[in-house]
């Protein structure tokens, strides 16, 4: 199941749970600041990302610029509690599923999100229009093109 972790005045967290809703994909939403996140919750979206805290940490959050944290400095249990402490330092949406993690809304890459098989489907559709397409438009190649 995807996981979802969003806050309530986020529009990308909007935006990202109706494409979720339009494709008929179901998710499981997390309110950072109504829940806190767990250790484990924590560990899974640092080890799914790319590029460990700069991709899910707003080094411009308020909160850091005030406390002149570096989290680069920081241990990873004293990294976990900082997040849990602040979750606000938290770039947003994350969304999460067994194999993969995207951060934020973006319309090309949340599309790895729809299952393999609906995808497939609907390459095979795409494929079926071009082809369709093809067949209705005649084009001449040949020098003695009757239409010249």
């Amino acid at each position: 199941m995807i996981k979802i972790y969003t806050s309530p005045s986020c529009s990308s967290c909007r935006k990202v749970k109706q494409w979720f809703d339009e494709q008929q994909i179901p998710y499981e939403e997390h309110n950072i600041f109504s829940a806190s996140l767990s250790e484990a919750e924590l560990k899974e979206i640092l080890y799914k990302s790319e590029n460990g805290t700069d991709d899910i940490i707003s080094t411009r959050s308020k909160v850091i610029k005030e406390k002149n944290i570096d989290v680069n400095d920081l241990t990873m249990s004293e990294l976990v509690q900082f997040i849990k402490d602040n979750p606000s330092v938290l770039k947003r949406p994350i969304m999460v599923d067994t194999n993969r993690i995207q951060v934020g809304y973006n319309s090309e890459e949340i599309m790895t999100f729809i299952p393999r098989e609906r995808r497939a489907q609907m390459e095979a559709e795409l494929m079926m229009g071009v082809h369709q397409q093809n067949e209705d438009t005649e084009i001449c190649l040949d020098d003695d093109c009757p239409t010249k």
